[in-house]
């Protein structure tokens, strides 16, 4: 994995509990380019790794942005941002990835963002803007005052759809909002935000003929193993011809690198795509929380951190 070195340019305040973290490379010079739904890793003075999705614009190359929620229930990663990094702190930080991609030429888009999801999102809303393509955003926050980037939002003009359950009573019907947007083959929706959210926007996109429906999450799904998944399996690596057995004590993933091979990661939860692998040959149960429906029925790539096999064995690109 491609790392870089960076340094902590400005720390500002977006929202209650939110920050946003410019980042500026080394020495100066310009960043890999990035696109919108991207986000990149820090490795933080405590010794964890995070990701956070970019949220500036996507033309910048002198600097990434990234938008920080404090988690009441954080486990060192955001607590570490709000408290230990201060302007001027060095840090390494990977290369920008980008699982929650933007169909750029679709007809319509419809962004839908629950509180700290408004990051990538934002980033998309700009880049939408930019291009004046059709697309409008339904942001859903607790309260106004917790909600990020409201002034930016309304200075771009973006399309917008507020809700705040302080305000309404409640959380916002989101699958009213969703039957009211049309379905097509060109239509595409963004979500990203708390995890019952997505899980509602996912059961009601399917409900309501929403094809192409997206999803970013940042916390992992508890995926169970298929009643059909292998116990025991081999993997089959193509390139460097060797050969193992997975057993039910270690991960694929593990696996492989106490055998010195060499393979991106970072998470080892599946939410980061860093240990996509190419399947040449088998059939994966998958257990990620980052492919779609569609992606886990090709069945050409798995994370090799968290999935498993239900076939006798499955040759990897490796």
């Amino acid at each position: 994995m491609q790392t870089l070195n960076a340094f902590v340019h400005t720390l500002r305040f977006e929202a209650e509990d939110t920050i946003t973290v410019d980042l500026r490379p080394v020495g100066g010079g310009e960043l890999p380019a990035f696109t919108p739904g991207s986000h990149i890793e820090l490795h933080l003075p405590n010794g964890l790794e995070r990701s956070y999705s970019l949220c500036n614009n996507a033309a910048e190359r002198h600097r990434y942005v990234v938008g920080v929620l404090k988690d009441r229930a954080s486990r060192g990663g955001s607590r570490c941002v709000h408290e230990q990094l201060r302007i001027g702190t060095q840090l390494v930080i990977s290369a920008p990835r980008n699982n929650f991609p933007l169909q750029e030429s679709a007809e319509h888009t419809v962004l839908v963002a629950g509180g700290i999801g408004i990051t990538p999102l934002l980033c998309m809303a700009r880049r939408l803007h930019d291009l004046r393509r059709p697309f409008e955003l339904l942001y859903f926050a607790r309260s106004r005052r917790s909600a990020a980037f409201l002034d930016e939002l309304k200075r771009l003009e973006v399309p917008l759809h507020l809700h705040f359950d302080d305000e309404q009573g409640g959380p916002p019907d989101l699958k009213a909002l969703l039957a009211a947007r049309p379905a097509g083959p060109d239509r595409h929706l963004y979500a990203c935000g708390p995890t019952p959210m997505l899980d509602a926007f996912e059961k009601f996109s399917a409900e309501l003929g929403h094809e192409n429906a997206h999803i970013e999450r940042f916390a992992a799904v508890e995926h169970k193993a298929a009643d059909d998944a292998r116990a025991t399996f081999t993997v089959e690596l193509a390139r460097s011809r060797k050969t193992f057995t997975i057993t039910p004590e270690k991960s694929i993933l593990d696996t492989l690198l106490e055998a010195g091979v060499d393979v991106d990661h970072s998470c080892k939860e599946g939410i980061c795509g860093s240990c996509e692998t190419r399947v040449l040959c088998g059939e994966p149960d998958h257990r990620d929380s980052v492919l779609s429906a569609k992606e886990r029925a090709a069945n050409k790539v798995m994370m090799v951190c968290v999935s498993g096999c239900r076939s006798a064995s499955v040759t990897l690109d490796l």
